[in-house]
């Protein structure tokens, strides 16, 4: 598995010439990155003087974040493993009628698949984009710059899963599912760099000098 190798083994095997890992990876990779970030600002508010009145809530986002982390770490593998269905899917035979038939449907299918995994990744690395938010405006203000880092790896991990999302949706037969899932996509990254921006306009204003 990936995510089971050292960070050096896994960069290096991203920078070789296989596929995969590739860029649908990375963009769960940088979820589980913007997830642990955001565990930690809350780990470093909770028991802190000054921050009782949001004990509870750090407590929560604490929670959820390794909760969404540990996901992100599985979509590592997962992304890697949908690929490789596909390009495993092309090789199948087709020197009959019934082959290049069944080839198709199972190129479709698969590849359909390998939409739906990164379109999840987005759909969670969005919504753990509300749960930076709100760590950075409620959480130790010390770590607010820590918490600006994961919500820009969250905006990376939305923006970057869909990149992905979008060039299957390009073979796909089925248009209404594309349009869709496009239609989706779209309105997952403007919010997304709409939820980023508002964030980091805050935090640098509130921290010139």
């Amino acid at each position: 598995m990936l995510v089971e190798l050292t960070v050096k083994d896994f960069l290096d095997k991203v920078a070789g010439s296989d596929p995969v890992p590739g860029g649908g990876s990375i963009a769960a990779l940088n979820g589980a990155i913007a997830s642990a970030l955001a565990a930690m600002v809350a780990g470093l508010t909770i028991g802190k003087k000054g921050y009782e009145e949001h004990e509870e809530a750090m407590q929560r986002i604490q929670s959820l974040a390794i909760c969404q982390k540990d996901g992100f770490i599985a979509d590592v593998d997962r992304d890697s493993e949908a690929y490789n269905k596909v390009f495993g899917c092309f090789k199948m035979p087709k020197a009959t009628d019934e082959e290049k038939a069944a080839r198709s449907a199972a190129i479709q299918e698969a590849t359909r698949f390998a939409a739906l995994v990164p379109m999840q990744v987005a759909r969670n690395a969005y919504e753990l984009m509300t749960i930076i938010a709100e760590v950075a405006g409620k959480g130790n203000r010390n770590a607010v710059t820590d918490a600006c880092v994961a919500m820009m790896a969250a905006r990376s991990a939305v923006l970057g899963a869909l990149m992905n999302v979008r060039i299957n949706l390009g073979s796909l037969k089925d248009k209404v599912f594309v349009e869709q899932l496009q239609s989706e996509a779209d309105e997952l990254e403007r919010n997304a760099c709409a939820k980023e921006k508002e964030l980091l306009d805050a935090v640098n204003k509130d921290l010139r000098v």
